[in-house]
């Protein structure tokens, strides 16, 4: 096969996995609850995730004995995987996949606003036309009978929403200095470490010992599976290379294609219901996330003319 086709199959599959994969993870989650409790849920899919991604780059690359570099990835890993990850797959045992997904997608409004806080860089127009419109929609969604007043609901939204600004402030907080590590090994340290976290978490809530490995129904075996081998190793590596390949705005429209794909999932696979007010906050919040990313693109246009 050419190289320039070889690459456009590389460029589209790696396309597909950030949005479908990602966006089929939340009801992977959901199915994993089954028999896993949350914690132990996640504690097994980033730890096995981490050391098969870092033992097979072991295997044909020196380890790094580099201490700030483990210190960086332990704080990343508990942000993203420990802590983020980890509430997210608690408050699914209360919300719906699909309108979680909906929660994770103002990440981009959030981490406008912490630009604006930590680096003194505020939002442009169409960011605060997309903050307004992101209120609006997540005041539909939450608003809703049957949601605000139910205090589980609540407890659940609260959760995930903690683990949405936790993957937002270490996204804008993490050290972006160009390293000589491998970005796929900084990963697999990162799940490592969450993964490691999550064991102590889950020890401290008192959940293995409701595990009975003999008693895990089938249905939870496969979507622990499909979390490690697709939702981790090969969503994250595709992620990753299309980093390299394409611009990043447009790898960020995953922000808005996975709460769809998470709300059919959820709708045709789990009978989650999808009501009126689900679908136009859907639309209202997609809209938002759109118009961030548009600013950022503005942003960096403008930037690049300017250094010409």
């Amino acid at each position: 096969m050419p190289k320039r086709t070889a690459e456009f199959w590389y460029i589209l599959l790696s396309f597909f996995a950030i949005y479908i994969i990602w966006g089929s993870t939340y009801l992977a989650n959901v199915w994993g609850l089954l028999s896993f409790p949350p914690f132990i849920l996640a504690c097994l899919r980033f730890t096995i995730a981490g050391l098969i991604i870092v033992g097979f780059y072991s295997i044909r690359n020196p380890f790094p004995r580099n201490l700030s570099l483990l210190k960086e990835t332990a704080l990343a890993g508990f942000f993203f995987f420990a802590l983020g990850n980890g509430l997210l797959v608690w408050g699914l045992q209360y919300i719906e996949s699909g309108i979680a997904a909906l929660i994770i997608s103002l990440q981009p409004l959030v981490i406008g606003l912490m630009m604006w806080a930590f680096y003194k860089k505020p939002p442009g127009k169409k960011s605060w036309l997309g903050l307004l419109l992101g209120i609006v929609g997540m005041s539909i969604l939450i608003g809703q009978d049957g949601f605000i007043t139910n205090t589980n609901w609540l407890i659940g939204f609260t959760a995930i929403l903690i683990a949405m600004i936790s993957w937002a402030y270490i996204s804008v907080r993490i050290n972006n200095k160009q390293r000589n590590e491998s970005i796929v090994l900084i990963a697999g340290l990162q799940m490592l470490f969450g993964g490691i976290i999550l064991f102590f978490i889950s020890g401290i809530q008192g959940e293995w010992p409701q595990v009975d490995f003999s008693n895990v129904v089938p249905k939870s075996w496969y979507a622990l599976v499909f979390l490690i081998i697709f939702g981790s190793i090969i969503a994250f590596s595709a992620f990753n290379y299309l980093l390299v390949k394409v611009s990043p705005v447009k790898v960020s429209t995953a922000a808005y294609i996975n709460p769809i794909i998470a709300l059919l999932l959820g709708w045709s696979l789990n009978n989650e219901v999808l009501s009126n007010n689900s679908i136009i906050a859907t639309i209202i919040l997609l809209l938002s996330v759109f118009l961030i990313n548009a600013d950022k693109f503005d942003q960096k246009q403008a930037a690049e003319s300017n250094s010409n």
